[in-house]
């Protein structure tokens, strides 16, 4: 992660560059606007487990298993190819995201070796703890040049400190770069797309933005789609702070239209109900 000059709060600092307050701001309303609607006074518990179910599958389309969401829907079994393996990690991950939330801000790396484990489920030695020396990894959709096991471990340790000592930025920039980070290192041997979106949720759930977990920032990144993720992605990467804060306005777009689908979702209950 880079940052615009030394500053004790690199993450605050982040929040301050061009296009990132506006943006910011829009995801602000975009979140109240979801949590103002009549049904999330009466059925938020839908709308979070429905929000769950298209956020999983968005994730899930992005790392590969494009699947219709009715087809996740009527599914019970995920043990049968690639594709189906893939779908049942990203529904097991949006499942345990939730239980983790008092962890994660004491102890992150704990929180995201559980998250490999969970979404990886084969108990291998490689499993549940961040890559070594000479491993390799399996991300075939990320092609950036993967960083030494020493750097990916240097960094994950800076990351951990900077969520661990809190600070002023934006639930937003946070997650950003929480699912930045984890996606420029790959930290771990497989799953670390699946596991870099689950950790941004974390953090917007725990944040206080999205207490409900009902603004599934996965649904948006996979409407705006793989080449667009991957492009904002490469500017993350670069480090500079017009890459920095593109790659910042790509998730807060993620997050508005994952707000949007819950809104339609919301929409649905209440012609429902009428």
């Amino acid at each position: 992660m880079s940052t615009t000059g030394a500053s004790a709060d690199p993450l605050a600092a982040l929040g301050s560059l061009p296009g990132v307050p506006e943006a910011v701001e829009s995801v602000r309303k975009a979140v109240d606007r979801v949590y103002g609607h009549r049904i999330m006074r009466r059925r938020s518990n839908e709308i979070t487990s429905e929000a769950a179910l298209r956020g999983a599958r968005g994730s899930a389309a992005l790392s590969g298993a494009d699947w219709a969401l009715e087809e996740v829907r009527r599914r019970t079994d995920f043990s049968g190819d690639d594709e189906a393996r893939m779908m049942g990690a990203a529904l097991r991950l949006t499942a345990e995201a939730g239980q983790l939330l008092s962890i994660w801000r004491q102890s992150p790396l704990r929180v995201l070796a559980r998250l490999h484990l969970v979404a990886a489920a084969d108990g291998g030695e490689r499993v549940g703890r961040p890559r070594q020396e000479g491993e390799a990894v399996e991300e075939p959709l990320i092609e950036l040049p993967l960083p030494s096991a020493a750097e990916a471990h240097g960094r994950l340790d800076g990351l951990a400190e900077l969520i661990i000592a809190g600070g002023s930025a934006p639930a937003l920039v946070t997650a950003a770069v929480v699912h930045g980070e984890l996606l420029a290192l790959r930290p771990f041997t497989s799953h670390n797309g699946l596991v870099a979106r689950t950790a941004e949720r974390v953090v917007l759930v725990g944040s206080g933005l999205d207490p409900k977990s009902v603004c599934a920032a996965e649904v948006g990144h996979a409407e705006l789609g793989r080449a667009a993720y991957l492009a904002a992605l490469d500017g993350y990467v670069s480090g500079t702070p017009e890459g920095m804060a593109a790659w910042i306005a790509h998730c807060g777009k993620a997050v508005e239209l994952g707000a949007r689908e819950s809104m339609a979702v919301c929409e649905a209950l209440q012609r429902g109900a009428a």
